[in-house]
């Protein structure tokens, strides 16, 4: 496997673990000193254009700025080209957002990912993530599907996307991605929600989150020589709507409402 498809099947979109544990946060059910940690991982985060800030500060410095929002003020949006819902009209923030398939959104700011890539001196390839925020006015959340809702239409599409891939034999041509779809059938799940969420929810995000990892394994793979024009237009059209109903269910599980 590339290290580019084990990147894909290792990296989780940033924005669920912001979202997730900011909303968390806010709804005091998990303390502020946890918050930066458990959104950057093992990775170094860093936010530009932070309220208060005239330079680029740590995550940590950043979070008060969000000090003040409604749990539910607080919305993951994965866009799509041709599918920018949650996002606000044409400009600075979508541009970016559509670019980074991802965003938080809240009333006054949203706040997008850009993964940088780096070089030391000796050799060695590593990530950053700088955090930006982009003021917004009169922002609006569009309706969104519920967890319930949501995971019925994922299981209902995984059912037939995996059907058209069976008949496709996607073992012959991408044994990796076959192997990552048994992934889909094993109960245990290292993604996980903080306290708060409900039981389909923490569910419906596991699911989600192994087979957004799988999809992105999908893109950066795509069939090599020996599969023909028309085999991977029928891969594609098999994974499309996938990759809708996996989007849906992350973003449906990441805003569902939270319990104390």
């Amino acid at each position: 496997m590339s290290p580019a498809a084990d990147a894909a099947t290792l990296t989780a979109r940033r924005s669920t673990r912001f979202v997730a544990w900011v909303r968390a946060w806010r709804a005091g059910l998990v303390p502020f000193d946890e918050l930066a940690d458990e959104i950057a991982g093992d990775e170094e985060h860093l936010v530009a254009d932070a309220p208060g800030t005239w330079t680029d500060v740590s995550l940590a410095q950043a979070l008060p700025a969000l000090a003040k929002l409604h749990p539910d003020d607080i919305r993951l949006v994965l866009p799509v080209p041709g599918d920018p819902r949650g996002l606000p009209g044409p400009g600075e923030l979508t541009g970016a957002a559509m670019l980074a398939g991802e965003a938080v959104m809240t009333p006054d700011y949203g706040v997008v990912p850009e993964v940088r890539t780096h070089t030391s001196g000796s050799g060695v390839t590593f990530e950053t993530v700088l955090w930006r925020f982009h003021p917004v006015a009169d922002y609006k959340p569009v309706f969104q599907m519920g967890s319930a809702e949501a995971e019925s239409e994922l299981t209902r599409v995984l059912a037939e996307a995996t059907t058209q891939l069976a008949r496709l034999d996607i073992a012959q041509w991408r044994p990796e991605l076959a192997g990552a779809l048994q992934a889909l059938r094993r109960p245990e799940s290292t993604a996980t929600l903080p306290p708060g969420f409900d039981p389909r929810s923490r569910r419906l995000f596991a699911r989600a989150s192994i087979l957004d990892q799988v999809l992105a394994l999908a893109e950066h793979n795509a069939p090599g020589g020996a599969v023909n024009n028309y085999e991977a237009q029928q891969r594609d059209a098999a994974l499309r709507p996938l990759m809708g109903a996996c989007r849906q269910a992350l973003v449906a599980a990441c805003n569902s409402p939270l319990h104390a």
